[in-house]
């Protein structure tokens, strides 16, 4: 049997309630992982003043996967740590495809986001701040790489799935720049996949059909923002941001990849027992599913899918965070 090294980051708030239901599960499923347990977040932040060092850093390099909750706290301003944890992590592991997975009784559809450019590279700057001729400048940093590899992964992504049906999602009528970047590169890997059928919305249109006609989608491929917009909405309308997973990806497996629920700390209801923890645990299961434990994670998702159609029906006032870990595991 193989021992997988994982980090395991709980963070804030409801992420050491979420991870522990999740790892709960991954035990259940019979997959061994030697753990190493890292202190990043909010509250270390507030303790410490520090955000990831590079010692921490050089530790997560040598696992072979991370497993982290949510971080934030209300003290914290917001964007410290999304800039100086989460989208650090991403640039320095280079984890350039956001995959997030949206399964209902009438939507099954994936979307690929770019995780490493566009406007969250952090160009641009500010002219005559504080006065009243301010001028802020926040630019789309897209390279022909960047877009390439991710519009890859895609379209690899479609090709294992029954429709084989892939999407861009861009505003090329109006970013004529960066959205011709896209197009071009899209056609030209496209050409190479026969067998993947492909379209085109504009990214407007796409949030109209997510809502009104989501089984025109099998899967989704588009940039950072668009990416970070539409996963929000496609978590909306599949049941909710708690049943929301994703996997930040480094597809040449030259370090770490990254799994997480896409919902926040919730430091509201921290410690309450009522965290909604199938988010967490679908993460794990794709973090399984990466590590070559395709058996167990897919056992853990047809479990997580089980239980949230449960809950459609029942709701989930009376259902505590441990009970649904259990619920889930015990389907395992």
């Amino acid at each position: 049997m193989t021992t997988h090294r994982v980090g395991v980051i709980g963070g804030d708030g409801i992420g050491p309630e979420v991870v522990s239901e999740a790892l709960k599960v991954v035990r259940a499923a019979g997959v061994d992982l030697e753990l190493t347990e890292m202190d990043l977040g909010g509250a270390r932040y507030l303790r410490t003043g520090e955000l990831l060092p590079d010692e921490a850093l050089d530790q997560l390099r040598a696992l072979d996967a991370i497993l982290l909750g949510a971080v934030g706290t209300p003290e914290v301003p917001p964007g410290v740590l999304e800039r100086g944890l989460l989208l650090r992590l991403r640039f320095e592991l280079d984890l350039y495809a956001n995959v997030r997975p949206f399964a209902s009784a009438e939507r099954d559809l994936v979307v690929v986001r770019e995780n490493t450019e566009g406007t969250y590279a952090g160009e641009g700057g500010f002219l005559r701040r504080g006065s009243p001729h301010e001028v802020a400048t926040q630019g789309s940093v897209n390279t022909r790489m960047g877009v390439e590899r991710c519009v890859r992964y895609a379209f690899e992504l479609a090709g294992s799935r029954p429709r084989r049906h892939l999407t861009l999602v861009h505003k090329t009528n109006v970013l004529t720049f960066a959205g011709d970047l896209w197009q071009r590169a899209f056609d030209e890997v496209g050409a190479q996949y026969p067998d993947v059928a492909t379209g085109y919305d504009h990214v407007d249109a796409a949030c109209i059909h997510l809502v009104g006609s989501p089984r025109r989608y099998d899967v989704i491929v588009t940039d950072n923002l668009f990416g970070d917009i539409l996963t929000d909405l496609a978590g909306a309308v599949t049941g909710g941001i708690g049943l929301a997973a994703s996997a930040n990806l480094n597809p040449a497996r030259v370090g770490p990849s990254l799994f997480e629920p896409v919902h926040g700390s919730a430091p509201d209801i921290a410690g309450t027992g009522r965290a909604n923890p199938l988010a967490a645990i679908r993460s794990a299961a794709m973090m399984l599913d990466f590590l070559g434990e395709a058996d167990a994670a897919a056992r853990m998702t047809k479990a997580v899918l089980d239980v949230a159609g449960a809950l459609a029906t029942s709701g989930t006032a009376d259902r505590r965070t441990a009970e649904l870990g259990d619920a889930v595991a015990e389907r395992v």
